[in-house]
């Protein structure tokens, strides 16, 4: 019987923690039940190099070690073959990691990558690009824009930002269309949903499953300074959607016509998209390690 073999990609320039030299960590966190190998990914146009190698080397598993950036691309290589993504992470808000039970512990969720158990997950895209945890405009995509060009990381930095910013975004018009069924709505923010939270374990869809071939709307809707607490408290609870200024909606083909182009975000990546946003689901798209007791 083969043994198993296991890439490391490793990305030293994601998250906030820059102090932990990753390579030595990893290489004293394996074991040799299996073989292993680092690949330390340090130039963005490295990329697509290195995918290619570990899809026509033959590695079950793709392990990302870095932030939801990293844990995205890597995704994205992997959907519609064999290679199993694993993730130990190293992010400022770690969503897919969080929602998926992935211990933020190094050792555990190295632990985890051994002996957890392979389960098929969805992949949103939005004119094209591919998400797997949301993916959205308004309020949270402006807020992603100015997070990435931020010197400084971490949840902390996340709020102070959104604190500075939340007197200086309005509320905007929309035109979207579910399965066909079109509404309008004025918006502060509006976030296609795969998974649950956008990160921090910030609660955006709670009833949002990664492996339900369905994608979760949340448009939240005008409200007063004085509501933001509240709001906060409800998302942190992960009952946003029982919020009287929160609607939801489901669906597998997701449409959203805005004013102009401008911000938005997918897996806390910032981007800059045109009038039209077009959101699709493509079902059990992507292995990923998960724990054995894992719920979607």
């Amino acid at each position: 019987m083969s043994r198993k073999k296991i890439a490391f990609i490793i990305n030293p320039n994601s998250g906030n923690d820059k102090k932990t030299d990753r390579v030595k960590l990893i290489r004293r966190l394996v074991n040799n039940t299996y073989d292993s190998e680092i690949i330390l990914w340090e130039n963005v146009e490295d990329c697509d190099a290195i995918f290619r190698r570990v899809i026509s080397e033959n590695f079950d598993v793709a392990v990302a070690v870095g932030g939801d950036g990293t844990v995205n691309q890597l995704a994205t290589a992997l959907c519609g073959t064999k290679v199993t993504l694993g993730i130990i992470p190293f992010g400022s808000g770690n969503g897919l990691a969080r929602h998926l039970g992935i211990p933020m512990n190094p050792s555990k969720s190295m632990q985890l990558i051994e002996n957890g158990q392979v389960q098929k997950i969805d992949r949103g895209k939005i004119n094209n690009q591919s998400f797997f945890c949301t993916a959205g405009v308004g309020f949270d995509a402006r807020i992603g824009k100015l997070f990435a060009e931020s010197t400084n990381r971490g949840f902390w930095t996340y709020v102070k930002i959104t604190l500075r910013e939340f007197k200086n975004l309005k509320d905007e018009m929309y035109t979207i269309v579910i399965d066909g069924k079109e509404i309008k709505r004025n918006a502060f923010l509006i976030c296609i949903a795969n998974a649950g939270q956008y990160g921090n374990n910030a609660w955006i869809a709670p009833e949002a499953k990664v492996n339900d071939g369905i994608l979760h709307l949340s448009i939240l809707g005008p409200f007063r300074w004085y509501n933001i607490v509240g709001i906060a408290l409800k998302m942190f609870r992960k009952k946003l959607n029982t919020s009287r200024f929160m609607e939801s909606f489901s669906g597998q083909k997701i449409t959203i016509t805005r004013k102009l182009e401008g911000a938005i975000h997918y897996d806390g990546e910032p981007g800059i998209m045109g009038v039209e946003l077009a959101a699709t689901i493509e079902s059990a798209a992507l292995n990923v390690i998960v724990p054995l007791n894992f719920i979607a």
